[in-house]
């Protein structure tokens, strides 16, 4: 084995190892990290339409009309948005009844009353001093975000961050100042309830804690997080609610049909696989290498984002797997027209790739586009559906166009020739 292959045998197993460590950690998660297997309940949320979920009408407390009225509800419709959005609960559906009621359709939370806690008050975050004087309130407060540091056990501590306006960033600097001074307590209330304590040390006796920044630390985890920075950056609401229904659905069409879809997912991927590795040989291998890189890269952005999933969402993932298989389909073809007009392997791995990028990136672009549309102008399912081709579309150009170019000019370096490991047929001698 002479130098050139030995290395591109070498990287080609150190490209298997990473695939298998990206589907092992999809699969099993990393504690440390607060991240859950793609199969560990709640590290995805499924849809009403899977899972069911709570249903949650509300009434305004108001006596404006007309216009005024529209105004507000609208102003409370976005507000509620903004909240299930910050939880990533996409696939939940918000909308105005009548003149003067808005009813929530949230998804996976099937206890109400958990989810009335979540979502049927307005957050007021107070920061106050020790004799419970208020020096910072949620209008000084720009924005509002859930984070985590590893402790020093190496366990994820989960907190909220926030970016304080100019005259918070002031009014934060001179109260942290004093407390430093007099060795007292920084707390932080959300209502009437202290969520977190800070001690605020010597060393900022001088100027307080400058720089606009501040964090709100507690006994959360990530969805409580998200809860409260979701809750503060969509402020109070303009009318008081009154809760008119409340009541949990069960799935309308059930767990059956989740494991329907994902079975027959699971069939056409093996089909396909089986098909590309007939057909094409040796490319076939490598594109199957890279579906395997792209299906575990998926589960890990899904694991990772806390993807809401209903049966849209998983026909976007299933269509956005065929538009990476298209990908391939287009380069093998092109590779085996390069070698049928004489050329070598490598270099018919290059042109074939060359000829294919600019149909591929055409059709990509514009799914991508329309995708991009659905989720901005889109809600509910139709939003979800949008996010996983948006999403598959992405992966699928980058192991079509970077990862499986670079396992074919690997299985070239490592001397895998001839015509009929390439699925082409050698012509007969006249």
């Amino acid at each position: 084995m002479n130098y050139t292959r030995a290395v591109s045998v070498s990287r080609f197993i150190l490209v298997i190892l990473c695939i298998a460590l990206v589907l092992s950690i999809a699969l099993c998660g990393i504690d440390s990290w607060g991240l859950g297997g793609i199969f560990e309940p709640g590290t995805i949320r499924l849809g009403l339409d899977l899972s069911g979920g709570s249903i949650i009408t509300y009434s305004a407390d108001t006596e404006d009309t007309g216009e005024t009225l529209q105004k507000g509800m609208n102003g409370i419709l976005e507000s509620m948005r903004t909240r299930l959005d910050a939880q990533g609960l996409t696939e939940a559906n918000v909308y105005l009844v009548g003149d003067n009621m808005i009813t929530l359709e949230i998804p996976s939370i099937t206890d109400p009353n958990e989810a009335v806690e979540q979502f049927g008050a307005a957050a007021v975050l107070t920061f106050r001093d020790a004799d419970g004087n208020i020096f910072l309130e949620g209008k000084d407060v720009v924005q509002a975000e859930a984070g985590y540091y590893n402790n020093e056990n190496g366990v994820a501590q989960w907190i909220v961050s926030l970016e304080l306006t100019d005259e918070g960033a002031e009014k934060f600097a001179a109260a942290t100042k004093q407390a430093a001074i007099d060795q007292t307590s920084i707390y932080t209330y959300m209502d009437d309830e202290i969520i977190s304590t800070a001690t605020v040390g010597s060393e900022y006796a001088s100027e307080g804690i400058t720089g606009g920044q501040a964090s709100i630390s507690g006994n959360f985890d990530r969805e409580s997080a998200s809860a409260l920075a979701g809750n503060i950056n969509a402020g109070a609401l303009q009318y008081n609610l009154n809760l008119e229904e409340l009541r949990a659905v069960g799935p309308t069409l059930g767990e059956k049909s989740l494991e329907t879809s994902l079975k027959a997912g699971a069939i056409g991927l093996l089909l396909v696989v089986v098909f590309m590795i007939v057909y094409y040989r040796v490319p076939g291998v490598m594109a199957s290498i890279a579906l395997c890189a792209y299906t575990g890269l998926f589960m890990l952005i899904l694991a990772l984002t806390q993807a809401n999933l209903t049966l849209p969402g998983i026909a976007g993932i299933i269509l956005s797997i065929g538009m990476a298989v298209d990908a391939n389909v287009i380069i093998f073809e092109r590779i085996k027209e390069e070698l049928r007009n004489g050329k070598s392997t490598k270099s018919a791995i290059k042109s074939g790739f060359h000829r294919a990028f600019a149909a591929i990136l055409d059709s990509n672009v514009t799914t991508f586009i329309a995708a991009g549309v659905l989720y901005v102008l889109g809600s509910g399912s139709i939003k979800g559906f949008a996010f996983t081709l948006g999403l598959g579309v992405i992966l699928s150009m980058f192991t079509a166009l970077v990862l499986t170019k670079y396992l074919m000019n690997l299985s070239a370096d490592m001397n895998i020739n001839g015509l009929k490991l390439y699925g082409v047929r050698e012509r007969k001698a006249e």
